[in-house]
């Protein structure tokens, strides 16, 4: 047997055992993606990096599925030095992957930083724009981040009206009408949650109550308001079909 040290614990090793297998057999964790026990180690990951000396005497970083136990070796598994190399492998990693999620988990399960997963957005600001100086109901705005400028949703805001969904050129902000809710998200962060009205004409759910309401009180103060009527876009071509064919009608 052969005695080492990891994290300040005297650990007996087997001839030929790798500092990552007598970490797993001793309840000591270590990030790894590459290792299987089936199979000759790669360190293809990076992430199972070690502290320990060098032959020199100079603390470096290691890969603990090749590096043997070594009689009197002593190894840390969460110096600064092995964080900073754990952090710079979970990111290169992600930059091939970024959007896996074993990756990403990992990385929060050895607190390591990495970088947000990419969203689609281009920052180009048609949303906040369009419903800023159109829609007027600001319900989105652009934040500073550590990780760079983000649209995100004001609460309470939003009338569930899709046009910056219409508008987004990237597609990453949806609107989806389930059963009597229309839901508006970017990507996978919910902007707001709206119960839909039924179109008076063919019963189909097709605007929300607080778009109806917009729509109410911004042609309040027109001259030529009519009753405003439930209906939904199709409808609303018949109707306007049919009222144009009766009036040639009654020109003739």
């Amino acid at each position: 047997m052969i005695d080492i040290t990891i994290d300040d614990k005297k650990i007996s090793a087997k001839k030929d055992q790798t500092i990552l297998q007598l970490a797993q057999e001793n309840g000591i964790k270590i990030p790894h993606l590459c290792f299987h026990a089936a199979l000759k180690p790669s360190g293809s990951c990076k992430l199972c990096g070690v502290e320990v000396a060098s032959p020199s005497g100079k603390q470096v970083v290691m890969l603990s599925c090749i590096i043997k136990a070594k009689k009197n070796l002593i190894v840390k598994t969460n110096s600064a030095l092995v964080k900073a190399k754990r952090e710079e492998a979970f990111n290169k990693l992600l930059q091939m992957a970024p959007e896996s999620s074993t990756i990403r988990n990992l990385a929060k399960q050895f607190d390591v930083s990495v970088t947000s997963p990419p969203n689609g957005c281009i920052r180009c600001r048609l949303c906040i724009r369009v419903c800023n100086e159109v829609i007027k109901a600001k319900a989105l705005k652009m934040v500073k981040t550590e990780n760079g400028n983000m649209v995100v949703p004001q609460a309470g805001r939003c009338i569930g009206c899709g046009t910056c969904a219409n508008l987004c050129p990237t597609n990453i902000i949806k609107m989806v009408d389930e059963g009597s809710v229309r839901t508006v998200s970017i990507k996978e962060e919910v902007i707001e949650q709206l119960p839909l009205e039924r179109c008076e004409g063919c019963g189909k759910m097709f605007a929300t109550s607080d778009f109806q309401e917009f729509v109410k009180e911004s042609i309040a103060t027109h001259p030529d308001t009519k009753e405003l009527h439930m209906l939904c876009p199709s409808c609303k071509k018949s109707m306007s079909n049919i009222v144009k064919t009766e009036r040639e009608r009654m020109k003739k």
